[in-house]
């Protein structure tokens, strides 16, 4: 398994007071409501947001905290306060990341026969088990140099998609996922990453609008992954796990993904395919 790494810092913003009611206003919360989850006072959510206070580090910790930040945009805020960043940013393969390592690689190992994945936080792929190699036959060789990104492989062209059977759902489904990430990260590579994919041609012979088979009968708890493969139908329900109160900024981008099979059929031809080399 090959671990690749990753990203740079973001620019900060320029004032602590209007970030804080951006997340504010995201989060759907008045200033007193604020307030009172902080342990501070309205009057002074005020004086912080329109640049009359300036909040000590803890309070800017303490805010970001209750309005949910991701770990990259608190340290933005700080910076953005006067601070220095609270959040360490280590690579994956510095030595103090053995541990964590080791974690995924055997997390990811132990659930094949059955594809799973780590990416960072603007979907390139960290590390992946055996079975996921399954999953990108026919895939173009350009796609699959370093550093490989699951939202291309899986939506260009000539990547996964022409073999994804509920492709216009699935498509939706991973655009609506970027999308959120991009409302979370002020991220330039993840916003251009979005536009990229967003302007994929769809592949030759895709389902026309309405075209698609209803699988809300086959499968009414979640939206599978269907995928032709060598004249059968593979179904998978994807999961995603990330780490839960992550002190570096590396570790809060983290997630893996693990693609649990849907049905019987693809339970065996993947325990056939994949199992009998273990």
């Amino acid at each position: 398994m090959t671990i690749v790494v990753g990203m740079g810092p973001e620019a900060a913003g320029t004032g602590v007071g209007v970030l804080l009611r951006g997340w504010r206003e995201r989060r759907r919360l008045s200033q007193l409501q604020l307030a009172l989850l902080a342990d501070s006072s309205a009057r002074h959510i005020s004086f912080i947001e329109n640049g009359r206070a300036r909040p000590s580090q803890e309070m800017v910790l303490r805010l970001a905290e209750h309005l949910d930040v991701p770990v990259r945009e608190r340290n933005a805020l700080l910076l953005a306060a006067g601070y220095a960043p609270h959040y360490p940013e280590k690579r994956l393969d510095d030595p103090a990341m053995a541990a964590l390592r080791s974690g995924m690689e055997r997390l990811l190992a132990s659930h094949d026969p059955y594809p799973a994945l780590v990416v960072d936080g603007t979907f390139q792929v960290l590390a992946a088990n055996r079975a996921l190699g399954l999953l990108l036959a026919g895939v173009a060789p350009h796609l699959l140099e370093p550093p490989l990104n699951a939202m291309r492989i899986t939506l260009h062209p000539e990547g996964v998609a022409p073999r994804i059977l509920n492709l216009r759902q699935w498509r939706r489904h991973l655009l609506e996922r970027m999308e959120q990430q991009v409302g979370l990260v002020r991220s330039e590579p993840l916003r251009a990453l979005l536009e990229e994919v967003r302007s994929y041609p769809e592949p030759p012979g895709a389902a026309e609008d309405g075209g698609e088979e209803d699988i809300t009968e086959l499968f009414p708890f979640a939206l599978p992954l269907r995928i032709a493969h060598e004249g059968r139908v593979l179904s998978f329900l994807s999961t995603i796990a990330t780490f839960n109160t992550p002190m570096d900024v590396t570790v809060s981008e983290l997630a893996m993904e693990t693609f649990l099979p849907a049905d019987p059929e693809t339970v065996a031809f993947l325990q056939a395919a994949v199992g009998a080399d273990r």
